[in-house]
């Protein structure tokens, strides 16, 4: 069976069993902050396992997306493990337990794919004899073994929900793994692969370890597609599947080595291209921080074992389509995204080779330094800059070293790496969330969800259900408070789909309460941030909710502006234009969206001037709740990495623009009045954001502009027309001044040249000279040390000054003396007086500082510093 037939296979077997069949999710979790990605088929599920919402299927089955880097390292080096994979899964809300999930279980592996029963076993938890029972009424006693907690119990964490496991495992048999005589069932050799994994959830873990019963018990199976694939098609290995074959194949083509020489490096490239691929199309895009992090390192990593075998361009994009190809009968989004992801990819290999290259010569520096000064040990520090900065892999450097004669401190380095781990794991703020969502959760179950009226009204009378001061319900409150109300009806729009929340008041006799912002923070729960200024609120009180009328429709205006913006662009542009993320407002808008290069200004005028175009032709604006698979085959254009419902509200402007949208917006287009771009920039590689504004937001804008530009006439004496002309024409004269002030600056530096050699003084037959020169920038500091080191011809200069408030400090070592002499060395002990520090080269060293106060006593210590470094030597 291929990939695609056992994917299939699974799910309408469950179908079959009155299962719904649920997308997969992407591989960032639309709705839950505490995850950096999708990890596992139950994350979209979590909601439904914890009671949080309300439950429309008490059976769903899915093959999820999954990605981790937990294996990473493992990831070549086996032949099962992946940092992206497919999970397959089926789940129970409270309805069947063990026992159906133990049969159909059997019954897929020994009826649907006819696996042999002599080659499956079974483990179990120690103490779950339910399970035991259940599993001896269909495989032989000797072929179940009871774990322990760590191999076979579930917990989500110390506390909470948690179970005992079941897990079928697969005996390719005795020709394959360690080959050892006394090879069994729990063998770490690739004989026997855990294959399906049922985790039963019925317990709830109290802070004293007790295990209690929960009230309805859960079933959450897992079963890798790539595991079953192998067994399936009798390779052994997950790499040698018709999910990666294709893709190791076409890597071949463009290294000319044969896959069975370079077995490790062909599992990575082929791992990790395909995580990239399904990473970026579902909108991951390479930074700094966060997943943007975690895929900038896969990538990293694929392309240093490219280099391995011999590719010193970048090539990783090139084999993209290859995943697409493999992949697109399933995913068909990705057929649409193959140009994006390819050109996020190449744009990263090329930057990362470029950086390669700075860290070679960062490497040299080091060594050569390290040669200078007769050590032969690159600390953990500088490794672990190579490491991230420059992402240099510590093999690598290794490599290097060790031809030169150098060895790390890899003790060291693995502590800076424990350090950034930890720095990671501090700034995901995610978790922060945790605890005010946990009581909002438990606010929902209470409360019926709020109903919201604020399509068709502006304003409608209702019921405080709720409030909370800090996360706390309260019963009532009096003025002068910031609190959290919520209400069994509102026509405030909540924050959600990149529009911001809706302001307004909550009116009754004798009650002033401002609402300042509207969020939902668990589905279902409309939460008002209200700032109480006279009177009372209590639960039970009916008020009038009111929305800020020219706040909601500046909104609106906006919010519609953002569709018409899509839309022209991928006119413009090209379909691959996607939307990834907005923030709408009542007085701008931003849009980010997929694109490969920047907007020139033909391209953004074209955008504008289309956008306009359409609000003056009026377009209705037409809104209908449809079922989402209809919505899709309508064309209505989805914003990636959204969760919708079955239901998906449309909105429709002609024949223009057609999107799944909740937000608010005008009636026909001509209510927008005016767009204008302000901004277009680059947000990541491949990823841009427009900056616009509309309606009356626009017209301010223009009015601004207005005004600025008659300033700039007025205070060029010039027509406005002639404005431009003009400033070029100051800039022109002005570069002229500053080339005749460089040149003047430096006849007055060959002058004051001789005066200056005047204060050399001797170190141990050494000349050295310090002087001071405030009021200049670094340029004049360098090119005066370098004509003092020609006169001098041998020996140290260094020159100091003040400049607006902060110290400059340029050392120069003649080249005779560079073996002895370490300019940046020199200057660290000088730059420490006034507050500083700096560094560079043996020859040339800049440095700063702070207390402009003690520059006299820096420059008095260049001689005994020079003296101390001598004696040194």
């Amino acid at each position: 069976m291929t990939g695609n037939e056992l994917r299939q296979s699974f799910l309408d077997f469950f179908k079959g069993k009155g299962h719904t069949i649920k997308p997969s999710w992407p591989l960032v979790p639309p709705d839950d902050p505490t995850l950096l990605f999708t990890s596992a088929g139950m994350v979209q599920f979590k909601k439904e396992f914890l009671g949080e919402i309300p439950l429309k299927f008490t059976r769903a089955a899915t093959c999820q997306k999954c990605f981790r880097t937990s294996d990473i390292e493992n990831v070549g080096r086996t032949t099962r493990h992946h940092t992206f994979f497919e999970m397959l899964g089926n789940f129970s809300f409270g309805d069947y337990f063990k026992e159906e999930s133990i049969a159909w279980g059997w019954e897929y592996v020994t009826k649907e794919l006819n696996l042999p029963k002599k080659r499956l076993w079974i483990t179990i938890y120690k103490d779950d004899d339910e399970a035991l029972e259940i599993w001896k009424k269909l495989v032989p006693g000797e072929r179940i073994v009871r774990m322990d907690e760590k191999d076979n119990f579930w917990t989500m964490g110390p506390t909470g929900p948690c179970g005992p496991c079941s897990e079928i495992h697969y005996d390719y048999g005795e020709g394959v793994g360690c080959g050892r005589p006394e090879c069994k069932f729990g063998c770490d050799c690739d004989r026997f692969v855990e294959i399906w994994n049922h985790v039963f959830t019925q317990f709830d873990r109290q802070e004293d370890g007790k295990l209690l019963p929960l009230p309805k018990k859960n079933i959450d199976t897992g079963m890798g597609l790539e595991r079953i694939a192998a067994v399936m098609q009798g390779t052994h290995s997950n790499f040698g599947t018709d999910l990666f074959k294709p893709i190791i194949e076409y890597a071949a083509t463009l290294t000319g080595v044969d896959p069975k020489d370079a077995v490790p490096q062909y599992r990575v490239i082929a791992d990790h291209v395909r995580a990239l691929t399904f990473l970026i199309a579902d909108g991951v895009l390479p930074s700094n921080e966060g997943r943007g992090y975690v895929e900038r390192r896969i990538l990293r990593r694929a392309f240093q074992r490219g280099r391995d075998l011999g590719l010193k361009e970048p090539f990783l994009y090139r084999i993209v389509g290859a995943v697409v190809d493999t992949y697109q009968t399933a995913y068909p989004e990705l057929k649409a995204k193959r140009e994006h992801v390819s050109k996020v990819v190449l744009t990263e290999e090329e930057r990362f080779n470029e950086t390669l290259t700075q860290g070679l010569g960062l490497l040299e520096d080091i060594m050569e330094s390290l040669r200078q000064s007769d050590q032969k040990r690159i600390s953990g520090r500088e490794l672990f800059k190579l490491y991230d900065t420059y992402g240099f892999p510590v093999e690598l450097t290794e490599e290097i070293a060790a031809a030169r004669g150098f060895e790390l401190n890899r003790a060291e380095f693995e502590s800076e790496m424990h350090k950034q781990r930890e720095r990671a794991r501090a700034a995901f703020t995610g978790y922060e969330a945790v605890g005010s969502l946990r009581s909002y959760s438990d606010l929902a179950q209470k409360l019926p969800a709020t109903r919201f009226v604020g399509y068709a009204e502006g304003a409608t009378d209702a019921k405080i259900l709720a409030v909370l001061r800090d996360n706390v319900p309260i019963d009532s409150v009096e003025a002068e408070s910031d609190i959290e109300v919520v209400l069994d009806t509102t026509p405030f729009y909540a924050e959600s789909g990149g529009q911001i929340g809706d302001k307004g008041v909550l009116d009754a006799k004798g009650l002033k309460a401002e609402v300042y912002d509207t969020k939902e923070p668990v589905s279902g729960l409309t939460v008002h941030k209200v700032r109480l200024k006279e009177g009372e609120l209590r639960t039970g009180q009916i008020v009038l909710a009111q929305v800020a009328k020219d706040l909601r429709c500046d909104t609106a205006a906006h919010h519609s502006g953002t569709h018409l913006l899509q839309s022209a662009l991928r006119e413009v542009l090209g379909p691959h234009v996607y939307q990834s993320g907005s923030l709408v407002g009542p007085d701008r808008f931003r849009f980010d969206y997929a694109h490969y290069a920047a907007l020139d200004r033909r391209q953004l005028r074209q955008v504008e001037a289309l956008v306009n175009h359409r609000i003056r032709e009026n377009i209705p604006v037409e809104t209908r709740i449809l079922p989402f698979e209809q919505a899709k085959q309508l064309g209505a254009i989805a914003l990636f990495g959204e969760k919708y419902g079955d239901e998906v509200r449309v909105v429709r402007m002609g024949n223009v623009s057609m999107e799944l949208c909740g937000g608010t917006h005008v009636r026909a287009t001509g209510d927008i009045g005016l767009f204008l771009i302000t901004s277009e920039s680059s947000i990541a590689a491949g990823m841009r954001r427009i900056e616009a504004v509309c309606g009356g937001a626009a017209y301010r804008k223009i009015r601004e502009d207005e005004d600025l530009l008659e300033e700039a006439a007025s205070a060029l004496n010039s027509p406005r027309g002639d404005v431009t002309q003009r400033v070029l024409q100051l800039l022109e004269e002005r570069k002229k001044l500053e080339k005749e002030l460089a040149r003047l600056k430096s006849a007055v530096v060959s002058n004051k040249v001789d005066d200056m050699l005047a204060g050399t003084v001797d170190v141990d037959g050494i000349k050295v000279l310090a002087v001071r020169l405030d009021d200049h920038d670094a340029t004049y500091l360098r090119k005066t040390a370098d004509s003092l080191k020609a006169r001098l011809k041998s020996g140290v200069v260094v020159v100091g000054g003040v400049s607006e408030g902060k110290v400059l400090l340029i050392a120069g070592v003649t080249t005779d003396l560079t073996a002895r002499l370490h300019a940046g060395d020199l200057l660290k002990d000088v730059a420490k007086i006034v507050g500083g520090g700096g560094g560079g080269r043996a020859d040339m060293a800049q440095a700063g500082g702070k207390d402009p106060s003690k520059l006299g006593q820096a420059l008095d210590v260049v001689p005994v510093a020079v003296e101390r470094m001598m004696k040194g030597s």
